[in-house]
């Protein structure tokens, strides 16, 4: 029998998820944040500008480097034992590594130590973020109906700008209010100290939630199984030998949304502070409008997700991003701050249209009891040769080239990865949780409802078979 979702608890589950997912983010990105305004300085001083940001960049990816390994522990824990455990000691681990960073010594104080603290600090965050997003999308998609799981899971999705708005706000904030010396002397410490506060309430929030239907049922039937002697793999190995299309389809629809995201609110700070030669608080204060726009539009396109598919509305970002990439550094050079923002606003909102619905889209791709597994793995794996690289990749092509031109077609050709993998991917809107992907009928045409029985076509495996 399919699990019915807990309609009155859905507002209280997209609430943990959306406030845990924000205080990760806002850890997480604060960390970009500084590498691009302050961390060159104080953990590596002997560099030029450039180099020394390069460096700040190189400990900046490590964070993603860990990533897959904790999406690998989580969901392995996560498939075993649920997801609500796991997002409770991920937010620990993420805002007790973002707390400490605040009470580090810099370099002029321990020399080389410092840079080694700091990058085991952010390995922790990478670990703890690896884990987060998977339970965090799938503990709202497996919550909600299937007929509008777009919009309800695209609400942890905006805990990503959400972050990222709140890290860019206290950024911004203090650099108005403090003198550059002020900031580089102590100022920088004080939005890392505010996440210890900030995990206090995610996890008083976190821990009121319940377990997924959808997981307790599959969790049940395990048992069952376990009880009558059957052998189970270990999720990881399970996804990779049954769902390993899955993985690789998440993976490219993720390449060109990780890599834009990354070149449009972190190498942004670098090229308008460093090339353009404008105070730091424009960059800043144009990330944060943006966000702001991101935030509220993420949900629009989840939403418009659950109406024409999860295909069309990432097709719509991705292809927009492959032509907007020439078009962003062209508008930055005009060094009008209402241009930036415009420039920043408009990336964001393609972005979105990838993301927006990828939550869905990928959770579809697995059935439950490797979702949490597949979801990280592919998901985080994206994260290491997109993410990780991105900012770095965008600093060293416009420190040999000198020119912003090689950086757009980068972010192009990583937008245009995503159209071939969207187009390749099986449309999965509509799609039953609860049901084997191999055994998954083919999803509602556009127009049709899915909840009907009569609304799809038997026809073979979603994403991933």
């Amino acid at each position: 029998m399919k699990p019915q979702p807990a309609k009155a608890g859905i507002g209280r589950v997209i609430s943990a998820s959306l406030i845990g997912t924000t205080i990760e983010w806002y850890d997480f990105f604060l960390y970009g944040s500084a590498a691009a305004l302050v961390f060159n300085s104080l953990f590596f001083p002997d560099s030029d500008p450039l180099v020394g940001t390069l460096l700040a960049f190189l400990t900046y990816a490590v964070g993603f480097a860990a990533r897959p390994i904790g999406g690998l522990v989580f969901g392995h824990y996560g498939d075993k034992i649920g997801r609500k455990k796991l997002l409770v000691i991920s937010l620990l681990m993420m805002g007790g590594a973002t707390f400490a960073m605040g009470l580090l010594p810099t370099h002029a104080t321990i020399g080389v130590g410092a840079p080694i603290l700091l990058t085991t600090l952010r390995l922790i965050q990478g670990f703890a973020l690896g884990g987060e997003w998977g339970g965090a999308v799938l503990l709202v998609s497996e919550h909600g109906d299937d007929k509008h799981r777009g919009f309800w899971a695209s609400w942890p999705q905006a805990g990503a700008p959400g972050g990222n708005l709140l890290a860019t706000g206290v950024l911004a904030l203090l650099a108005t209010v403090q003198s550059d010396a002020a900031f580089l002397a102590w100022g920088w410490r004080v939005p890392f100290l505010l996440s210890g506060v900030l995990v206090v309430i995610g996890l008083w929030i976190r821990v009121s939630v319940s377990e997924s239907p959808v997981f307790l049922e599959a969790q049940a039937k395990a048992a069952a199984e376990a009880a009558s002697d059957a052998q189970e793999k270990p999720p990881v190995v399970e996804v990779f030998r049954t769902n390993w299309r899955g993985v690789l389809t998440a993976m490219g629809t993720r390449f060109g949304e990780n890599i834009s995201y990354y070149v449009i609110t972190a190498f942004l700070l670098v090229y308008v502070t460093v090339q353009l030669e404008l105070p730091k608080s424009d960059a800043l204060n144009a990330v944060l409008i943006g966000s702001a726009v991101h935030f509220v539009t993420i949900p629009l396109w989840g939403a418009l997700s659950d109406r024409i598919g999860r295909r069309a509305v990432t097709l719509i970002g991705a292809v927009g991003m492959a032509g907007w990439a020439f078009a962003f550094f062209t508008l930055l050079d005009s060094r009008s701050f209402p241009v930036i923002v415009t420039s920043v606003t408009v990336g964001l909102l393609l972005h979105g249209a990838m993301y927006g619905p990828q939550a869905a889209f990928i959770s579809e791709m697995f059935d439950t009891k490797v979702r949490y597994s597949g979801a990280s793995m592919g998901s985080q794996l994206a994260s290491i040769i997109g993410g990780a690289l991105a900012p770095i990749i965008a600093v060293e092509l416009f420190r040999e080239y000198d020119s912003s031109f090689p950086v757009s077609l980068y972010l192009s050709g990583a937008a245009l990865v995503t159209v071939v993998a969207t187009l390749i991917a099986r449309e999965t809107r509509g799609r039953s949780l609860a049901s084997p992907v191999r055994a998954a009928p083919d999803p509602a045409p556009t127009g049709a409802d899915p909840a009907r029985p009569d609304a799809a076509r038997t026809g073979s495996a979603a994403v991933g078979g």
